[in-house]
């Protein structure tokens, strides 16, 4: 599957010409949880055929949450209507909501907070109209816990295997997360987070291949990739692989809403910006062992290396 692949609006991730493992979250400018891109179409068809037809993987939930994502649903319905007014919009008469998804063509009556309003749960509903991932992170007990979750594009993990999990047990495969004190810190910050004042950040890796859901149970389908990459082929093989991940509080059940965007960008297209191309290049020849062995890039790095390197070397940048 091909993305579109324009440098002007790719999220791209670095500042320095180092990368290490920290809190990078940044208040958000514009409080949207939700974007609609070009791919908008397509990625809609991909996810609904991933929930339809992989269900358990994509879309797991605990009774408890079913007030949290009404908040969910109504938080999304309103910033989609508030900024793409003319792909979306909802009528309010009371309970009785009307949403409308104009792009594809769909109307859908409710009675908000109704049990038996949609066929499926009201986070199942709202996912099958965004592009983003929603995870849906409940605190108690002074602990945050991964509750509900729409996953149809993930980065090499499972839904199903961490709901229910603290935030601290599902990153602990993350190495150095704990022994350098991320997941306390993490933690906390999270916990302070304010309704009405969201923060985003980025999170990326190395992928071969252009596949969306790289989830741990399909990785006999796209793992493979790994050790097809040569010098001549990384540019189009190889994508840089970017999350825009955005936290919103939920006001009424104090949850936390974490979305996550993922876009992807083919090195041939990325080494067309010299700057990023040079960065890139700095970034991976440094990237230290235990982190390409988390990212899944050690298999490769050393072929796309080569590859930037004769970019660099040669001065060409298609």
């Amino acid at each position: 599957m091909k993305w579109i692949n324009n440098l002007e609006s790719f999220p791209y991730p670095f500042k320095g010409s180092t990368y290490r493992y920290s809190n990078n979250s940044i208040p958000m400018k514009t409080p949207l949880c939700v974007e609609v891109t070009p791919d908008y179409i397509e990625e809609m068809q991909l996810k609904r055929t991933l929930l339809n037809h992989h269900a358990e993987r994509c879309y797991q939930s605990l009774p408890h949450t079913i007030t949290g994502q009404w908040e969910i649903v109504e938080l999304v319905i309103d910033h989609l209507a508030a900024q793409y007014p003319d792909q979306f919009s909802v009528e309010k008469k009371g309970s009785k909501w009307t949403f409308n998804n104009k792009i594809l063509e769909e109307k859908q009556e409710f009675t908000f907070g109704g049990e038996s309003t949609f066929p499926e749960e009201p986070l199942a509903f709202i996912s099958r109209h965004v592009q983003e991932d929603l995870i849906l992170m409940m605190q108690r007990d002074g602990d945050l816990y991964l509750d509900a979750g729409q996953l149809c594009f993930p980065a090499n993990w499972s839904l199903a295997f961490n709901l229910g999990m603290k935030f601290k047990c599902i990153h602990h495969p993350i190495p150095g997360f704990k022994e350098e004190g991320l997941d306390d810190r993490i933690l906390q910050f999270l916990m302070r987070l304010e309704a009405g004042n969201p923060w985003e950040r980025k999170n990326w890796s190395l992928m071969a291949g252009d596949r969306l859901d790289t989830s741990l149970e399909t990785f006999d389908q796209w793992g493979k990739l790994r050790k097809q990459v040569t010098k001549e082929n990384a540019g189009e093989l190889v994508h840089i692989r970017v999350e825009v991940q955005k936290l919103f509080r939920l006001p009424r059940t104090n949850g936390i809403l974490f979305t996550i965007n993922t876009h992807l960008l083919s090195l041939e297209n990325l080494v067309s910006n010299r700057e990023w191309l040079k960065q890139f290049h700095d970034i991976l020849s440094e990237l230290p062992p235990h982190i390409t062995d988390y990212k899944g890039i050690s298999l490769y790095k050393n072929e796309v290396l080569k590859y930037l390197s004769e970019k660099l070397e040669s001065g060409k940048v298609v």
